[in-house]
Formats: structure tokens, C-alpha cells, sequence
């Protein structure tokens, strides 16, 4: 089982031009949309977060368990739901305010154990920013990590929930040496500073950078660098492209049992470059909808 902590919460997405739109409300957040994309591909996976019992709430434990997603390590709270209000420029890519004072995702605690049959742990966005929550989830990091259990880690930087940008730039190196895979995008990197060789040095076995339509590309531990190209499409928005990539990834890599450092090192550039294009292909469709909407299985190829 593929294990996903973090945020759920309502993307508010215009319905057009001009900031008096009408919103449409899509179930969202990062690990959320990574959750339910490792789902619709078929990864037996669990969700661990906290969700309000609002409506709102409702519907995100819904969507979930659509998805086929175990929904039985999810925390409940009587606080609303976060709201992300997206805007969407010209060329699909999204950008987003948020809504978070007094939310129920914020109250997340750390459980005692994950599941027995925790594979790998993913981590990211939002829920590793908004305290005390992400005390909360840096906890679970580290103390999955320290048994052996794969992680994984997208920053999926949304600055505007940064109040001091140099504190978490030094708390996000503080969490590499619990990190197996680093994933994240080409934007995120400029932002957070530092090179892939850098962070490698402290401790992932791999960083996967996603650089839009053009593509993505992998820095392993011995030295090697293996890109491939972006897949063609139109694209509607960008919303979820890149928690695809993570579900993708892990998809991957768990077909291939490969959720470990030791594995990953075996892959060499035949087994990287089937995965980052299985990505690819992954991201595109889910470019190609409006909203978070990742591909089902039988939408894709093997990984």
C-alpha cells in the first residue's frame, strides 16, 4: 500500500474571464489529487489527513473513495473545509489564494503507525507549510523514514502561505536525509535554491524535475541525468498535472518493486526513461481536463 499525508481541501476554479466569474468547486489539494490518481491507477493506497465534516469534507471522503483510495486513517474535525481560489492565465497554468485561518487540515496529528502494509510514504504542498499540522506530518517523515519505509516529497511551493521564506528553505533541507525520492518542478527549484547534485547529497536516492511541456528529467546518486520529452496536448489547465506525476512515479516504481534506494539504483536509463514518459503521458491527459482530473489505468499504457 502507497500511503498519502497531506492536505484536502476545495479548489474554487473560474468558469471564465475577469475576477467576477463564476466558481466551480473541485475537490483538490496535492497529496489529495496524488491520492486519487495513484487510485484511478490502480495502486492500492490510503489517505492520511485530516477533513472537516462539513460538506465540503464530505464530498473530498467521496471522491476518495471512488477512487477505491482507504479512506480509514483520515481524521475528522468539526472546522471547514481550506478553500484554494485558482486563477488561470493564458496558457492554462494556475495560480492560487488561499483560504486556511481556523481549517480543519491544519489539526492534523501525527498517528502511532500507518498501515502494516505501507509500501511508501508521500508528502508535500500545503500540509508541510501551515502549522501545527506540518510539525504534525514532518513527524510522520521522519519516523517513517527512520523503518525503512520509502518517502517521497513534493514541496509544490505556494509562497504565498510562506511568511519567512529563508526558515522553510532550511527546514526543507533539513528533511532530504528522511526524503527516498525528491520530485518537484522546475519553479520550485528556482525558488528553494540549490541544485539537484546539492540535494542528492543529502540524502534522496533520486530528484525528478518536472519542467512543464518540456518534459521531465532525473538526477540519480551515481551521477547519471535522464530526460524525455513532454507529451503534445491542448491544454485546458494545469491544475493536478503535478501530483500526476507523483502518483505516476510511485505507480510506477511499485509495479516495477522498486520502492526503495537500492532499487531505484538498478533502474538505469531504460527503466527511467519508461517511467518519466509513463509520467508524461499521465500529466498530459490530466492537462488536457479541467480541474484535477488524472487518467484512469485503462487511459494509459503499462508503466
Amino acid at each position: 500500500m502507497i500511503v498519502v499525508a497531506g492536505e484536502a481541501l476545495i479548489d474554487l476554479v473560474p468558469q471564465g474571464a475577469g475576477a467576477l466569474v463564476g466558481l466551480r468547486p473541485a475537490r483538490g489539494g496535492g497529496p489529495y489529487n496524488t491520492a486519487v490518481a495513484l487510485g484511478r491507477l490502480g495502486s492500492p493506497t490510503a489517505f492520511c489527513s485530516r477533513v472537516s465534516y462539513d460538506a465540503f469534507g464530505d464530498a473530498l471522503l467521496g471522491g476518495l473513495r471512488e477512487a477505491g483510495v482507504d479512506v480509514s486513517s483520515v481524521q475528522r474535525g468539526t472546522e471547514p473545509t481550506t478553500l484554494a481560489v485558482a486563477s488561470i492565465d493564458a496558457d492554462g497554468s494556475a495560480a492560487y489564494s488561499f483560504y486556511v485561518e481556523g481549517t480543519a487540515d491544519r489539526l492534523f496529528a501525527a498517528p502511532e503507525r500507518l498501515p502494516d502494509a505501507t509500501r511508501a510514504v508521500s508528502f508535500g504542498t500545503c500540509s508541510l507549510v501551515l502549522e501545527p499540522g506540518a510539525s504534525a506530518y514532518e513527524e510522520l517523515m521522519r519516523a517513517a523514514a527512520a523503518r525503512g519505509v520509502f518517502t517521497t516529497l513534493d514541496p509544490n511551493i505556494r509562497a504565498v502561505l510562506i511568511p519567512d521564506a529563508d526558515a522553510y528553505r532550511a527546514r526543507f533541507k533539513s528533511w532530504l536525509p528522511s526524503v527516498s525520492l525528491l520530485k518537484l518542478s522546475e519553479e520550485d527549484a528556482l525558488w528553494l535554491g540549490g541544485t539537484p547534485r546539492e540535494w542528492l547529497a543529502s540524502g534522496p536516492a533520486a530528484v525528478v524535475i518536472t519542467q512543464g511541456g518540456d518534459g521531465l528529467t532525473v538526477f540519480t546518486q551515481d551521477g547519471s541525468v535522464h530526460s524525455v520529452s513532454g507529451e503534445p496536448v491542448e491544454v485546458v489547465d494545469t491544475i493536478g498535472a503535478g501530483d500526476t506525476v507523483n502518483a505516476a512515479l510511485l505507480h510506477g516504481l511499485a509495479a516495477r518493486d522498486a520502492l526503495s534506494p537500492a532499487a531505484l539504483a538498478e533502474l538505469g536509463p531504460d527503466g527511467w526513461s519508461e517511467l518519466l514518459r509513463f509520467a508524461a503521458r499521465a500529466a498530459a491527459i490530466t492537462c488536457s481536463r479541467a480541474g484535477a482530473e488524472p487518467p484512469f489505468a485503462a487511459e494509459l499504457d503499462a508503466p
